[in-house]
């Protein structure tokens, strides 16, 4: 899945206006991402507790009232006047670059059902041993998005954050779609499995309720974090600039971060299922962290940044040096990506997702102090700050999680 933002952002930058449209597809992407933040972790929940037809039933209707529900928020959020106070009023975007995000934001409408509605069945599969499957959905949702991608490059005439906002929407509705179809044998066999007359194996919305928001309001946090974000490179030095390289430089390395992202579906099944998976895991995922980080830190460090910035991704050599020392900053982030999902993994698995919600509160406010601080004070360029503040308060997030999960029984 990780490939997806690299190649749009490739395109992209090899169409009219570049530096315009990226900084619209950047500003697009971290709404859609706010808005879809409720939705996030509906994989989490539903590999942990969809465990017969009863749950199944219960969780499917708690999901389809929370798709509604941020389907309904995108819906508000376009609204125009509503929009322009946003990103003219409060971020301070140019009209030309609020003009194109708002026409990626349409495209992206489907965006948010889609993704909790897949997230929902690819939960299900995880807690069944189908991680292929997960696998094969994410291969036509890269597909159909390249080939979209790809047509309206060539044979439309829309501006570049259309096309790879197009690409994003299709792609994610195909495959929920898959995952749907790829859930139907599984379904059907909890549909049919008689209820255990033990009490405590009935799920109530209630006790999905008090497991399930403290994961949501955990993702709505985080992504909420990504508007702020976007105002304080608006007061920055250099804001255009720093805008058009971000979504090329989190693409990127979010192809690293994929890895850990990963991990924590993976650590919530397994140590379910095996005892003692505790120590096997941990020292998995401290391999993992520093594979990952020396991948990333060997192309950061060496003339490969060019190469993937200009010949891969199509920056202008003014855009590809302007990126560099942002990537050099970021590339702690996979580890700290695989460490903080491990210590989700353990607590989600508990059933203790409290202090989850709390390490990222604290890593929101840090990230805001530090970008306050360095653009206030010390008058940093935006890309340089925000990556600053990324890294530095997911360093935070993981030291508060470390006392939580040392007392949970493994």
């Amino acid at each position: 899945m990780s490939i997806e933002g690299p190649f749009l952002a490739a395109v992209i930058a090899r169409m009219m206006e570049p530096k315009f449209n990226l900084a619209a597809y950047g500003v697009a992407f971290s709404f859609a991402l706010m808005i879809e933040a409720p939705v996030i972790m509906i994989m989490s929940a539903s590999t942990a507790l969809v465990k017969n037809k009863q749950s199944f039933i219960k969780l499917r209707n708690f999901i389809y009232a929370l798709n509604s529900v941020v389907t309904l928020l995108m819906l508000v959020f376009i609204i125009p006047f509503i929009f322009d106070f946003f990103t003219i009023g409060l971020i301070g975007l140019p009209q030309q670059v609020a003009d194109l995000t708002y026409n990626a934001m349409v495209i992206l409408l489907p965006w948010p059902g889609a993704i909790g509605y897949r997230r929902f069945y690819q939960g299900i599969l995880i807690r069944n041993n189908q991680t292929r499957r997960v696998a094969y959905g994410t291969v036509i949702r890269l597909t159909s998005m390249g080939i979209t991608g790809l047509v309206l490059f060539y044979f439309s005439n829309f501006d570049g954050v259309m096309v790879g906002a197009s690409a994003l929407s299709i792609g994610v509705i195909l495959e929920a779609i898959a995952s749907k179809i790829m859930t139907w044998k599984i379904v059907e066999k909890l549909k049919k499995e008689k209820l255990n007359s033990i009490e405590n194996e009935k799920l109530t919305y209630k006790e999905i309720y008090n497991f399930y928001y403290p994961l949501a309001l955990t993702s709505t946090i985080t992504l909420g974090v990504q508007p702020l974000v976007i105002f304080f490179i608006g007061q920055s030095r250099l804001p255009i600039e720093s805008l058009a390289v971000l979504p090329v430089i989190t693409s990127f390395v979010f192809i690293f971060r994929s890895i850990g992202l990963s991990f924590q579906e993976v650590g919530i099944a397994l140590l379910s299922k095996y005892k003692g998976s505790y120590p096997v895991l941990k020292n998995f995922a401290i391999m993992l962290g520093i594979i990952s980080v020396s991948i990333l830190g060997l192309i950061a460090f060496t003339p490969l940044s060019d190469f993937w910035f200009k010949t891969v991704s199509g920056l202008s050599f003014e855009l590809t040096h302007f990126a560099k020392i942002p990537l050099m900053i970021m590339i702690l982030m996979p580890g700290l990506s695989v460490l903080i999902n491990f210590q989700r993994a353990v607590l989600v698995e508990s059933r203790y997702t409290k202090p989850i919600t709390w390490a990222t509160v604290a890593e929101v406010v840090v990230i805001l102090i530090v970008l306050f601080i360095s653009i206030k004070y010390f008058d940093a360029v935006g890309a340089v700050a925000a990556t600053l503040a990324l890294i530095i308060g997911r360093i935070g997030a993981i030291t508060y999680l470390t006392p939580p999960l040392l007392n949970v029984k493994k």
